[in-house]
């Protein structure tokens, strides 16, 4: 009755009144009254009918396309075709790794001719270099919201924060290193580097990125990737969680958003043991940057029905890659003769009929909930995670899924018959590797291991790391 009744609360389905995070899901999303005047420009902004029965005409023109273009790839291929997605001689999936990619022997000698020209740069150079070119220092303002301009000074030391917590130094040892007392540096973080500083200042760097013209040789800033980060953890933390697999002790996650042009758009610290498909909507929807993203690449841990719903009804596209993706289930919208006779080798893969009439009847709800999430009123991570642990006599979870399910076979279709469009998801998620591999390398200090976030300095005054309190593990307050 317990384990009924904890399943029951995260999920929803049992709600507590005048509680936040066990509230009626209900509640999160816009009442209809609210809802109503902003229905029309919703439906503008994303392109989506308001008529469910339109919405899904729609998708299941998207499905037949798909469909139709895998039809002919299998048709194409033999079992014998080693190189090519086809069904073996027992009619089953085969889907074969991509190739590399053919790189020239002339482009590699250039790369090591263009590595080799560029000079080495202090890091605390290549800041102020930076500084100078977009300003970004100008965003780290006074906690009080005393607007002044920046001295000389006080721009030191907010860079001597910066790379103390970036490198995983800390204050006390970049103190020692640069030569301003510990005092300062603590006094300059708790005042001026907060998360809304940090995540302006990031802005700033990614739009002055976004505008130069080599980062548009790298893409056009249309689409993105998201992946977790996983660090050690020395000491108690909130946050942290003990994963023998990754970690000796404890550990924590920092759940990244990075764009085509190679830039960082939205960080988020999560617990290592929650599903990350939870997170992957926030950045995104949030992104506050210049980049106009609208097609979005996760690993198969970032991957559920509900995120694939929600991506089609925010007017987005979510584009993973997928473990055995010849393993999930698809959907046919009509009987298993009349598709097995127009795709006589795609059709006996769609083995499950999609619930039509529970997508039309629940449609009016699926576009309220994504509306309030387009216009801020609900949390993705919160949706998600409701949604997601809900019962099946929720109608309108079971909506979404079955959404999810359409939108997620349109998507298999593509990337089982486009090898082109397989690469480019898969070229994506490398350059989120890319940038884990700079950020270990960049958080040397303590052999890469979060060791404290707490810290008190020598006033007695508390600090704070992103607008919150905290506390050395050397002081002995209660806080």
């Amino acid at each position: 009755m317990l384990l009924g009744l904890r399943d029951g609360l995260r999920s929803g389905d049992v709600h507590v009144p005048g509680s936040r995070r066990y509230a009626d899901p209900g509640t999160y999303l816009f009442t209809l009254d609210q809802w109503a005047p902003r229905q029309a420009e919703f439906c503008a902004l994303v392109g989506k009918a308001a008529d469910g029965r339109h919405a899904l005409e729609q998708g299941g023109e998207e499905l037949h396309v798909a469909v139709a273009e895998l039809e002919i790839v299998l048709a194409r291929s033999s079992p014998d075709d080693v190189g090519a997605v086809r069904l073996d001689a027992e009619g089953r999936l085969v889907i074969p790794p991509l190739t590399a990619e053919d790189v020239p022997t002339e482009a590699k000698a250039l790369k090591q001719e263009l590595a080799g020209m560029l000079p080495f740069a202090p890091i605390a150079s290549l800041l102020i270099e930076m500084d100078h070119r977009t300003g970004f220092l100008g965003c780290f303002t006074h906690a009080g919201g005393h607007k002044q301009a920046q001295s000389t000074e006080l721009k030191r030391n907010i860079l001597a924060v910066l790379i103390a917590n970036a490198t995983n130094l800390g204050l006390v040892k970049m103190a020692e290193a640069c030569g301003v007392p510990y005092d300062v540096l603590a006094w300059t973080q708790e005042w001026y580097v907060r998360e809304e500083t940090l995540r302006e200042a990031n802005t700033v760097i990614v739009n002055h990125h976004h505008r130069l013209d080599l980062a548009r040789v790298f893409g056009g800033g249309t689409m993105s990737s998201s992946d977790g980060q996983r660090s050690p953890v020395r000491g108690k933390s909130l946050t942290a969680r003990s994963m023998n697999i990754h970690f000796a002790d404890q550990g924590l996650s920092t759940y990244t958003h990075v764009s085509d042009q190679h830039s960082t758009v939205g960080t988020k610290v999560i617990v290592p043991t929650t599903r990350e498909a939870h997170y992957v909507l926030d950045d995104f929807l949030g992104n506050a940057t210049d980049l106009p993203i609208r097609e979005h690449a996760t690993d198969t841990h970032g991957v559920t029905l509900i995120n694939f719903a929600l991506f089609d009804l925010v007017g987005k596209a979510l584009t993973p890659r997928i473990r055995d993706l010849g393993k999930i289930t698809l959907c046919r919208d009509d009987a298993p003769s009349v598709v097995n006779a127009r795709y006589p080798h795609a059709g006996p893969l769609l083995s499950t009929r999609l619930n039509a009439d529970l997508i039309v009847d629940r449609c009016p709800d699926l576009l309220r909930m994504a509306g309030s999430l387009k216009f801020g009123e609900a949390t993705a991570s919160l949706i998600v995670g409701k949604w997601s642990a809900a019962s099946r006599q929720n109608t309108l979870a079971a909506a979404l899924k079955e959404w999810g399910t359409l939108r997620r076979t349109i998507h298999s279709a593509r990337h089982l018959s486009d090898p082109v469009y397989r690469r480019k998801i898969s070229r994506q998620l490398n350059k989120g590797e890319s940038l884990h591999a700079l950020r270990r390398d960049l958080h040397y200090a303590n052999q890469g291991t979060i060791a404290y976030r707490q810290g008190v300095s020598r006033r007695g005054t508390r600090s704070t790391v992103a607008g919150r309190p905290w506390c050395r593990s050397r002081c002995r307050c209660r806080s």
